[in-house]
């Protein structure tokens, strides 16, 4: 166990936490399929990715995680109402052309949300405006003209987003690299990973309880 998650970025296995072993999950973006992966080797669970990669869908497929090429952008209309018990978005939200959109699918989806998002507060991208620079280093590391971030956010801008949406925020952790924040994360952070409810769920039935 140990070595696998030498294996998983820090943030991955906080998402992983927040999952309940054998339950059903939809990884947005889902990359390689490093997160999925964990999840059915540690938590049985049950996941779906969907990636436009095709090279990451290869690793995927390599892997055995069952993925769907598609561009986000197109929506989850093939994905029925909370027809999994969690969706994952990770450090993908902040290159979305329609974010309050994606964030409602993934409310209609699932019966609960994770997102991660660059935190743009964090203070040294303040004292390279202050500079009169865009701010580009390890975290964020496209100049202004080649970047695919178009909708960077501070914490409290996806928590305001969060309660305009009506998505109660459950949980939230937040990181530097590789190490958990959690004193003065608005500014000594560069991500920060939130876990929400959909107002959904309580309107609909709850899944099956898993065989024994």
């Amino acid at each position: 166990m140990n070595t696998q998650n030498k294996k998983v970025r820090p943030d991955l296995l906080r998402i992983a936490s927040w999952i309940r072993p054998g339950t059903r999950v939809l990884d947005l973006g889902c990359g390689d399929g490093a997160l999925l992966h964990y999840l059915a080797t540690t938590c049985q669970v049950r996941g779906v990715g969907v990636e436009i990669d095709a090279t990451r869908v290869v690793h995927c497929v390599a892997r055995g995680v069952d993925v769907v090429q598609q561009n986000l952008e197109d929506g989850l209309a093939l994905f029925g109402d909370q027809q999994f018990d969690t969706v994952v978005l990770s450090q993908t939200l902040q290159s979305m052309l329609h974010t309050e959109h994606i964030l409602r699918e993934m409310a209609r989806v699932a019966r609960e949300g994770i997102v991660s998002v660059p935190n743009f507060g964090y203070w040294t991208h303040g004292l390279s405006i202050l500079r009169g620079r865009m701010p580009v280093g390890k975290h964020l590391p496209y100049e202004w003209y080649n970047t695919p971030n178009i909708h960077l956010c501070t914490l409290q801008d996806f928590e305001r987003l969060a309660q305009k949406l009506e998505l109660p925020i459950l949980d939230r952790a937040t990181f530097h690299g590789e190490h958990e924040v959690r004193v003065l994360p608005q500014w000594r952070s560069t991500l920060g990973v939130y876990r929400f409810a959909s107002p959904l769920q309580d309107s609909r039935p709850a899944a099956a309880p898993e065989a024994a």
